[in-house]
């Protein structure tokens, strides 16, 4: 039964991150359709053009040319150095910690207030090129490997996480802010090339990265204040 029950939860947990996806882009949308991105009202026209028999080769090219490898060569753009980076941050140390180290212990009081960790909010950081080395990078961080961790075990995943002081709370705020921050830097830079602008870039990564630390100290508040009474 402690299985199913565990199922169960997980599922409407999940659910519900994605309900507040959904929930937050449209509020957001809607904001921002009434502030910033408020103009003249006008009405919308679709034109539908001549139909055209599909040319296999003009679409395999573009999608691989236009598509596929100019996404491929951002992502090796960004990849690259930012995998040094890590390396550099885990593994060269100045006096008795490495410079991940104190990365970590200047953005611990941030990452409290959100009911996190410094190690957990580095690794957001880090992990801008792709969200999937967030979760590497925080064990990393928690066993002092200096390489990236996958390990597929989910005890063995939990076993470390528990041991560095995750409770609930820290995987609440975790999901919230995996749902709630800046894209990855590939998407960043697809959103600078298809507006031509650099401010449109800036917004994307500013306005999800705020709304998910305001969220996270609000979560981290009521908690905090649950605690107390019961």
């Amino acid at each position: 039964m402690y299985g199913i029950n565990s199922s169960i939860v997980s599922t409407l947990v999940v659910i519900l991150v994605i309900v507040l996806g959904i929930f937050f882009s449209l509020l957001i949308s809607k904001l921002l359709s009434k502030t910033i991105l408020k103009g003249i009202p006008s009405s919308f026209i679709l034109e539908l053009p001549p139909y055209r028999k599909p040319q296999f080769g003009k679409i395999f090219v573009r999608s691989i040319f236009d598509r596929t490898l100019f996404v491929l060569g951002r992502a090796v753009l960004i990849a690259a150095p930012t995998g040094l980076i890590i390396w550099l941050f885990a593994n060269v140390f100045i006096g008795d910690f490495s410079i991940l180290q104190y990365v970590a212990n200047f953005l611990d009081p941030l990452a409290k207030l959100m009911g996190l960790d410094g190690y957990i909010l580095t690794a957001f950081i880090l992990g801008l090129p792709a969200n999937e080395i967030v979760l590497p990078i925080i064990l990393m961080s928690y066993t002092s490997s200096g390489v990236l961790l996958d390990l597929e075990e989910i005890s063995s995943i939990g076993s470390i996480l528990i041991q560095n002081g995750w409770s609930i709370l820290t995987a609440i705020n975790v999901m919230l802010f995996t749902l709630l921050h800046f894209p990855c830097s590939t998407t960043l830079l697809t959103i600078r090339k298809e507006t031509g602008s650099t401010k449109w870039m800036i917004m994307a990564f500013v306005i999800p990265t705020i709304c998910g630390i305001l969220l996270c100290m609000f979560t981290t508040l009521i908690w905090n204040i649950f605690t107390v009474f019961v």
